[in-house]
């Protein structure tokens, strides 16, 4: 039985979507069964892994719609082990009201994570960033959860918000454990970021961090531009090395 991973935060810009591509691509490196969910309206992922042309494949979207079955949207991607379940078209739509109704209402979103899950997949989701019912909604369906955290000056100012909305996710969902809060976009020889970095360790349980930071590299912010995970395009890389430690970290807790 595989698992699910969330891939949270109450900010956007922080690194998310870019996080949750890298671990589900690091993951599959590793030879893990591995899906790339993306429940954010924006569609961000498809950018990441590749897919950015002119039409927006269909996708999540599309399936709670009813409009398409869940095998016809799966997608392949250049890792033998890593399958990318795309937005679809809400990512071209001007309201989102529909979708989110359809994410809060409809049983297909726990059932499509767990016929994943039944036929051992890791299954990696960026949520959209906020508190809203999509975020909800996976969080009730999940076993894990990390959260992205930049190293910039309000970096621990909607901490504490996200950190209850996981522990009131736990009241219905004792399954879900919070894996730790990943501090992303660290810059080296970057006063600021590094005095930030040490704040935010200082301040938050030891238990509640991951060891590992995410350094802001130019590796990384040209892998997405490229349409590629950091770990796949630069894998030398610093912040590539960083996302394989976490994917090692996890790759057993996610069994």
């Amino acid at each position: 039985m595989g698992s699910v991973l969330a891939i949270v935060s109450q900010k956007g810009g922080v690194g998310k979507t870019t996080t949750a591509i890298n671990i589900a691509s690091a993951l599959a490196r590793r030879g893990r069964k591995t899906l790339l969910v993306d429940v954010d309206p924006q569609g961000a992922v498809r950018h990441g892994v590749g897919l950015s042309g002119t039409a927006h494949p269909a996708g999540l979207a599309d399936v709670l719609a009813g409009t398409h079955e869940l095998q016809d949207v799966v997608l392949a991607t250049p890792l033998p082990w890593l399958r990318v379940l795309l937005a679809g078209s809400v990512a071209e739509a001007t309201e989102h009201e529909t979708y989110q109704a359809q994410i809060a209402d409809s049983p297909k979103l726990g059932e499509l994570f767990q016929r994943a899950r039944a036929r051992g997949y890791i299954v990696v989701v960026d949520t959209p960033p906020g508190l809203g019912v999509i975020m909800r909604r996976v969080l009730a369906h999940s076993q894990h959860v990390i959260v992205p955290l930049q190293s910039e000056p309000l970096a621990l100012q909607t901490t504490t918000q996200i950190l209850r909305a996981i522990r009131e996710a736990t009241v219905t969902n004792p399954e879900l454990v919070l894996d730790g809060i990943l501090l992303t976009m660290v810059e080296e020889g970057n006063e600021v970021s590094q005095r930030v970095s040490a704040y935010v360790r200082e301040q938050l349980p030891r238990e509640l961090l991951f060891d590992e930071a995410i350094p802001r590299t130019m590796a990384s912010i040209d892998a997405f531009a490229a349409g590629q995970p950091v770990v796949l395009r630069s894998p030398d890389d610093a912040a590539a090395k960083a996302y394989e430690r976490i994917a090692e970290l996890l790759d057993p807790k996610l069994a």
